[in-house]
This record gives C-alpha cells, structure tokens and sequence, in this order.
C-alpha cells in the first residue's frame, strides 16, 4: 500500500516517518520551504526540528503527485481540511483523517466533510493522545483508527502500525472525532487554570467536568460511550490537558496569565484548533439542547465577552446538583 501525507506540519511529518517504515511515503507541504529542507537537509527545520527524516520520505509541493497514493492521510488544520481535499486532482481509493476539529461554518465533523469533497474514497478517521515530537522519535503511542468497513481499517492498520505505534480499529468515526475535537477546547479551559495558579486540585476536577460536557455531546452526535472513554475521547483529554507541549494548553496559559486572545494568536505560526472549535462546538451544542458550561465559559474569554474571572465565577456559583455525566 502507497502512502501520501497530505500537511507537511509536525504531525504531518511524524506520521510521515513512521509510514517511511513501511516504504516510499509522499508527503506534501503547501510551504516551499518545507519541501526544500525535507529534500535538502532530511529535516522538516520550519516544524520539526532536530529529527532526522527517513530516506523514504519524499517530499512535494504538488498535490498532483499524490494520485498513485493507495491511501491519503489528512493532516491539514480542520477549517481547512474542505478545501485542500476539493482541490485534489482525483479522488483517493481511501482518506485517513489524522486532524481534530469540527468545520466552523457548517458545524460537520470531518468525516462528513471528506465524504462531501471525496465521495468514492473509503474515509477514516485516526485519533489518540498524540504528540508529533514523541511519535517522530519513535516513543510508545497507542491511537484509535475508525471506519465503517473493518477490512479496509485492517488493511491500513497493517501498513502504518508499528511495535510503538499501536493502533486500535472502532467503527465509530462519530465518538472517534468528538473527542479529538472536545478535548482541544477543554485543554484551553485547564490551561487556563494554570495560568491562574488555581492548583492542581482545580485541574483535575475540570478534566473530569470536562469530560463528562464531552460524553453528553458526544452520545448526542451519535457517539458511543465506550469510544468516548477510550484512546480518541479520555485519553487525547488526558494528555492535552496535561502537557505545556500542547498549543491548546499555550493559548489558554496565556488567556489565564490575562493577555488577550487577540495578541496570543497573532503570532502564532501553527494552530491552536480549539480556539476556532469552541465557537462552532458552543453553538451545536445549544442547538442539540446539551449543558457545556466550560465551553461556554471559553468560548465567552476567546471572544473578549467576559475575563478570567467572571467565567470563574460564573462556573463556580452554578447550583450544586447529583453527579452524573
């Protein structure tokens, strides 16, 4: 099985190192200056520096060069992800989605958008706790891989896993997607806590509030608990919420630290997704009739409608009640 990497970032590159195990890998970046070190110096310098990229890798500027590729990861920033797949050449026997988001303007995960651009190719979805810098160097990841049909999930499996790159078939892309989108909004809100100096206690009680704001959207999009409470929902949460590593968590240090949004994301080379899913996610949720107080409370800080802590207030004068999810 060929494969082509579509998103020439950090988590573009690592996957594309750890497919290079297996053989020839194209990898397309829209940045010149990816491609050229990659081709050059073996070393994508722009996004992930001080690794060096296997010999397999090929890198390339033109899409068109993707169209012998059996199957193409996606690994473009969500909002984007509609218009890069619509503007390939052809249309791929299969599409593995390895990016985390719910498009902003029509409020559809990502499978539904890949189906909408590429509708003969078999879609799938890959998600888990992830950091491009620890899947590069080839340290223990484990990631949950969706689709409808097992054999074709099966027979990717077969092509990208690897002793430390462990992967684990669902056929529930919906729960596989909802948690990497979720979680990128709650990794602002605990980061936030950081940059507050709240303390860990805080912490730790909004990952759990948090994830019970991800299961009930989750079950609501017809997401299965068990997905949910698994490598794509619980443990992505886990590791964003957890690690200064994570965009995510920079972003919200910063809003708790109380600099602006504005400012924070200016400068910013590579994307914090979660800023452009709590919106979207905020308003699905109302629309689904779904309690999501921490995302209101984020989304609210990000749009410059409320500070640090009248959201703190805010959530910590809510009624006390039974716990469930």
């Amino acid at each position: 099985m060929k494969i082509g990497v579509i998103g020439g970032g950090a988590w573009g590159t690592a996957l594309a190192q750890v497919a290079a195990f297996g053989g020839e890998t194209l990898l397309w970046a829209r940045e010149a200056e990816v491609v050229a070190s990659i081709a050059d110096r073996r070393e994508n310098q722009l996004f992930l520096q001080g690794l060096r990229l296997s010999e397999a890798i090929r890198p390339t500027g033109e899409l068109a060069d993707l169209q012998h590729c059996d199957c193409l990861l996606a690994v473009t920033p969500a909002q984007h992800m509609r218009a890069v797949l619509e503007s390939l050449p052809f249309c791929p026997p299969a599409l593995l989605l390895c990016s985390k988001g719910i498009e902003e303007e029509s409020g559809k995960l990502l499978h539904a958008v890949a189906r909408e651009a590429c509708p003969e190719a078999a879609v799938m979805v890959l998600s888990g706790p992830t950091f491009a810098h620890e899947v590069a160097a080839g340290l223990p990841t484990a990631l949950t891989l969706a689709a409808e049909v097992e054999a074709e999930a099966e027979a990717v499996r077969a092509r990208l896993a690897r002793p430390a790159f462990r992967i684990y078939l669902s056929d529930d892309l919906a729960g596989a997607e909802v948690g990497g989108a979720v979680k990128n909004v709650l990794a602002i809100a605990c980061s936030v806590v950081e940059g507050r100096g709240l303390g860990q206690n805080a912490r730790a009680a909004l990952i759990a509030r948090g994830f019970a704001e991800m299961t009930r959207f989750g079950l609501a999009r017809g997401a299965r608990a068990e997905t949910l409470a698994g490598l794509s929902g619980l443990g992505d949460l886990v590791l964003t919420c957890s690690s200064t590593s994570s965009r995510n968590f920079s972003l919200g240090k910063g809003l708790g630290e109380g600099r602006p949004a504005a400012s924070l994301m200016s400068d910013r080379r590579t994307v914090a997704e979660g800023a452009f899913t709590a919106p979207v996610l905020r308003r699905l949720a109302e629309e689904d009739g779904v309690d999501m107080p921490i995302v209101a409370a984020v989304d609210d800080l990000l749009a410059g409608r409320a500070g640090v802590d009248s959201v703190l207030e805010r959530l910590l004068s809510r009624p006390p009640r039974a716990e469930r999810a």
